[in-house]
């Protein structure tokens, strides 16, 4: 497995390629990422938007609402274009109240697999991760029940590519042995750099590393360096912050969400913005 940097494009594989600035579909759902969105067209044209704007790399789940996501995606984009891909998550299922359940069971994780094809449409998903239980709290249990269930419909053709989500670097090197790895998706951004290692790790051995959370998801970034140093900038704290993380490594990608079509753009663009260097030095020193 082979990984180049060129310009805003990672090259993971020979078949998976994606633009560094891609679009997590999470926040189309409702409120608490459960049931339908509060305007459907709206929905509806963020996506449509995110494609027009040279996003290839879209992130979604079917857990998120349930259903809803893929749902969306499809009514937006299907038949899909030849460059675009997908990624989804496996490893969770939905409470009648909302609630974040585990759902780790090879068994269970083949059929999550068959629903997030069925709802997006597809043969083949193109890229699939495991999301682990350390969304939960730091864990370091085995995965090769869990990953090699993945792999074996990997073997099938029904996946393309796996990656983790909410992996540490023990599950990483345990998952290699298996299949190969990707992507790692985990919490990452300005003020939460616990994953640091893991960042420069997956840099090293050319593997994605996205970010979720890049803006601090339900806690939004603040801090008076960031606020200062988008004003000095002329750009939004948002943007500075997700071109410190496009800065970060080479492999990094990111995934950020929104359900709004301004806010949207406002986020690819952050994909253009340089940070010199000494606006990065500061920026290090929040962390």
């Amino acid at each position: 497995m082979t990984s180049t940097i060129s310009g805003g494009v990672l090259r993971l594989a020979n078949d998976l390629t994606v633009n560094r600035m891609g679009y997590g579909a999470m926040q189309l759902a409702g409120p608490n990422v459960f049931g339908p969105p509060k305007d459907r067209d709206q929905a509806l044209a963020v996506l449509r938007e995110a494609v027009e704007l040279g996003v290839n790399h879209l992130d979604t789940a079917d857990f998120y609402g349930p259903e809803v996501t893929n749902e969306l995606i499809k009514e937006a984009l299907y038949p899909y274009p030849s460059h675009l891909r997908i990624a989804t998550k496996v490893g969770a299922r939905r409470g009648t109240d909302g609630s974040w359940q585990p759902s780790l069971d090879p068994e269970d994780l083949i059929a999550q697999v068959h629903e997030n094809l069925r709802r997006l449409g597809v043969d083949t998903l193109d890229v699939v991760y495991l999301r682990l239980r350390s969304h939960e709290g730091t864990t370091e249990e085995s995965v090769a029940a869990e990953f090699g269930a993945l792999a074996e419909l990997r073997q099938q053709g029904l996946i393309r590519h796996l990656g983790l989500s909410g992996a540490s670097s023990a599950q990483l090197t345990e998952a290699q042995g298996i299949a190969p790895v990707v992507m790692v998706q985990n919490l990452y951004n300005l003020a939460s750099r616990e994953d640091d290692a893991l960042v420069d790790r997956c840099a090293a051995e050319n593997i994605g590393y996205v970010s979720f959370f890049p803006l601090g998801g339900f806690n939004p970034l603040q801090h008076d360096t960031l606020n200062d140093v988008a004003a000095r900038l002329g750009a939004s704290a948002q943007q500075v912050a997700l071109a410190w993380l496009l800065q970060r490594s080479a492999t990094t990608a990111l995934i950020p969400g929104t359900s709004s079509v301004a806010h949207l753009r406002e986020n690819v663009a952050a994909a253009d913005l340089v940070l010199p260097p000494d606006v990065v030095a500061e920026l290090n020193a929040i962390g």
